[in-house]
C-alpha cells in the first residue's frame, strides 16, 4: 500500500479559500508531508529555534486543528481513488514515524 500515489486535501481555516492539495508518489511520501507541514509550523511559531522535537500528541493537535482534511490513495485494483479520512491520516503518521524510529 506504501507505494500508490496520494493526494492530500487541505482546508487549514474555515475560510474556503485556503483550501489546497498535494501530490505525493506513495503514502509515506505523504506521511512526510504532513510531519513536514507541522514542522514548518512549529518553525513559523518560533522562528529563531534551531532544533525542534514534539510527540505524537503534539502532532495529532495540529491535524486536529485543521478544518478539513483527507486523503485519496490510488487503488490499481480498480483504477480509482480511495477516500481516506483525518483518523485515518493519524494512524498512518503514527505507523511512519514509529518506522522511522525504529531505524
Amino acid at each position: 500500500m506504501a507505494n500508490r500515489h496520494t493526494i492530500i486535501l487541505m482546508q487549514p481555516s474555515p475560510s474556503r479559500a485556503t483550501r489546497t492539495f498535494m501530490d505525493y508518489d506513495s503514502i509515506t511520501q505523504a506521511m512526510d508531508g504532513i510531519c513536514g507541514l507541522y514542522e514548518r509550523k512549529l518553525k513559523e511559531l518560533n522562528p529563531t529555534m534551531q532544533n525542534f522535537t514534539y510527540d505524537i500528541a503534539d502532532l495529532y493537535n495540529f491535524i486536529d486543528g485543521l478544518t478539513d482534511l483527507s486523503a485519496l490513495v490510488y487503488d490499481h485494483s480498480i483504477h480509482a481513488y480511495l477516500p481516506y479520512d483525518r483518523q485515518w491520516i493519524k494512524e498512518r503518521t503514527f505507523r511512519h514515524l514509529e518506522n522511522l524510529a525504529s531505524r
